[in-house]
């Protein structure tokens, strides 16, 4: 069955979508997502996700396309159209389409994609066994609390890394780790406090990072936000790193330093569960 997708009139098979070549969001980059899970057809975390697409959206002088409600309503009709049952819905808005010139009218219509990808979220072999981490310098621009789509920092780092034979990266600036290159990243101090960077402009603010930490408050575990330098990352007892597609996976080795007896541990193992429960519950998922 071909895939059907959503374009900002209508939804349509895959094999018609269009966009225009001067579509800002490919000529500039001037353009925001989203990434949502679907777990048994139901989509994970949705409202901090449509919370932060505003957030994003106005960061950057770009009009929601359409209000929230109707959005999820796109995003539930993607999921049913194509029998989503485990994967990811995409959503992606770009200032719209005008001759190309760097100062855009006022008048521009916000263009709104979305589509749906087969994707393993619950029990993958990163979840069940860790990943490593390189670490690498931070190349991106000073705006990464707005999830705009010119990833292309974060795809250079990651194929680099990929090559060394890590599964992701955490960029590192000034001395210290601000996130990994599609993730929040973690560490379980050997006191046993959990620790992640503070939201400011130098991180995306994580929509599952908000819902572990509500876990962390609800369930009485000791944590705290602030930075931390790859040499503490190295010397902790666990580290992980969270997002809607991996949900919470355990990192056993940064760079050339084994966590541990380089498995996932006790910290992490609790956190993994309190989340799949949480999200697996079918009237809502942690928020």
């Amino acid at each position: 069955m071909e895939r059907i997708v959503y374009r900002h009139d209508g939804f349509t098979p895959e094999s018609e979508a269009r966009i225009s070549l001067f579509d800002r969001g490919f000529l500039f980059g001037d353009a925001v997502y989203e990434v949502t899970a679907a777990l048994d057809g139901r989509l994970i975390d949705e409202d901090l996700h449509l919370e932060r697409l505003e957030r994003s959206l106005s960061e950057l002088e770009i009009p929601m396309p359409l209000p929230r409600a109707e959005i999820a309503g796109i995003q539930a009709e993607l999921v049913a159209r194509n029998g989503l049952k485990e994967g990811v819905v995409y959503l992606h808005v770009s200032r719209g389409a005008a001759d190309r010139d760097f100062i855009w009218s006022e008048d521009l219509k916000p263009l709104l994609i979305g589509f749906t990808q087969t994707k393993i979220v619950r029990d993958s072999p990163s979840q069940r066994e860790g990943i490593a981490v390189d670490l690498a310098p931070d190349p991106r621009w000073a705006r990464r609390d707005v999830k705009t789509a010119m990833l292309l920092g974060q795809a250079l780092a990651k194929r680099a890394a990929r090559r060394r034979g890590f599964q992701e990266v955490w960029l590192v600036e000034e001395g210290e780790i601000t996130e990994g290159a599609s993730s929040t990243a973690w560490i379980v101090t050997r006191e046993g406090r959990i620790v992640t960077r503070g939201n400011s402009w130098a991180v995306l603010p994580g929509c599952t990072r908000r819902a572990v930490l509500r876990l962390c408050a609800e369930q009485g575990l000791s944590f705290e936000e602030r930075a931390f330098s790859p040499e503490e990352a190295q010397a902790a007892a666990e580290a992980f790193v969270t997002s809607a597609t991996s949900f919470v996976t355990p990192v056993v080795r940064i760079g050339d330093e084994i966590l541990g007896d380089g498995r996932p541990g006790p910290t992490t193992r609790r956190l993994q569960a309190l989340y799949l429960e949480a999200v697996s519950k079918p009237e809502a998922a942690p928020a």
